[in-house]
């Protein structure tokens, strides 16, 4: 078998009402998909979804792929990582090489990643800055949906105000929730310069949010600032949380050396992709560490970091990207024929089907001619 051919189509979908994620100082009228095709000699094709390959076709970046073996995964991640530190991130293009591959082996590829779990619980990751009284309410309504846990995000800029809304979700769900909460302090969004907010006004955050019982605290300072991170952990005494746009693995095990993190976030179809994020983990849980990747992508990255999820034992929540009405299944998985949905349960569950299980929309899969 070997690589006949690299597609890669762009979608978009109108968001009326707008989106307005707190880590974005534009309001989002739109949301745009990526997905990629992977196809064979023999009829076979794997697709990937997830960062938007810009410049990938343009730069006829195909030609170290076409005519190879799709299985010899080591060696195209290999070939993705240069091309990595040249242009962008392509890491969607190894999930369609592993969903090809799940497919050829007829086997999900969570046990091909090691097969240790079959479900995970997730935890709602809120998306938009709300209120006290609006964030509690939201919290019941996701308590009853099923969750276990709640992700909240918070301005470091307007602390208290944030600070007030984890304490009105934590009233009203009181100790049936684990809450996590989230600064969005290690990257900004193309063009926003705004700088982070001082390791010393992050302490006191920190300080507040554990009497309020915090799971953890994600991103509350700049992933390269290793030593103020280490000396949060130590004097803010929560676990802290971070890593999902990490460029390398490098970047990643030099917090893991420093001990500046507990949770570990890379998210595999934007930061080192499933090989390298499946290695990273065991090195993690080895370390008696946290592996749960960040999922803001679409539902075709969601699932891929579910497998590799399931696949190494990480957890113990996956996010799944959830703040109605402003972000839902039916906007993030828009190009799905279902979207991706967490059971009565509370639990995301590893598709049966062979490679990452995607179930494509009508459309998108007469566009992509499957």
């Amino acid at each position: 078998m070997k690589i006949s051919g690299i597609r890669i189509e762009h979608f978009s979908t109108n968001l009326d009402p707008p989106f307005r994620a707190a880590w974005d100082p534009e309001p989002r009228r739109s949301f745009s998909a990526t997905l990629v095709l992977v196809e064979t000699d023999e009829g076979l094709a794997g697709v990937g979804a997830g960062d938007a390959m810009v410049g990938f076709s343009e730069s006829g970046f195909e030609r170290h792929f076409v005519g190879e073996d799709p299985l010899r995964i080591a060696r195209h991640v290999r070939v993705i990582e240069t091309l990595d530190f040249h242009a962008g991130r392509y890491w969607p293009l190894e999930a369609a090489l592993w969903d090809l591959f799940g497919k050829v082996a007829n086997l999900p590829v969570a046990k091909l990643f090691g097969g240790v779990a079959e479900r995970i619980p997730a935890y709602a990751s809120c998306g938009e800055l709300k209120g006290p009284e609006e964030r509690a309410e939201s919290a019941v309504r996701l308590k009853e949906e099923g969750f276990r846990a709640m992700k909240i995000r918070i301005d470091p800029r307007c602390a208290q105000e944030g600070i007030a809304a984890v304490a009105a979700a934590r009233e009203a769900v009181g100790d049936g929730m684990e809450i996590m909460v989230d600064l969005n302090q290690a990257w900004r969004m193309a063009g926003d310069s705004t700088p982070s907010v001082d390791p010393l006004t992050v302490v006191g955050i920190a300080r507040r949010l554990r009497e309020l019982d915090v799971f953890w605290l994600e991103e509350p300072l700049p992933l390269t600032d290793t030593r103020g991170l280490a000396k949060l952990s130590r004097k803010s005494g929560l676990r802290l949380a971070g890593g999902e746009m990490a460029r390398t693995t490098e970047d990643l095990l030099a917090c893991l050396e420093a001990d500046a993190l507990d949770v570990y976030q890379p998210d595999v179809v934007l930061s080192l992709g499933m090989l390298r994020a499946r290695t990273f983990a065991e090195t993690v849980l080895r370390k008696n560490r946290l592996f749960t990747p960040h999922t803001w992508t679409d539902g075709v990255g969601l699932l891929a970091n579910l497998h590799v999820t399931c696949g190494v034992g990480g957890g113990p929540y996956l996010e799944f990207p959830y703040d109605p009405p402003g972000w839902t299944p039916e906007r993030r998985d828009f190009m799905l024929e279902e979207p991706v949905r967490v059971d009565p349960e509370g639990y995301l569950n590893v598709p049966d089907a062979p490679g990452l299980g995607v179930r494509l929309g009508e459309e998108y899969r007469r566009v992509l001619g499957l």
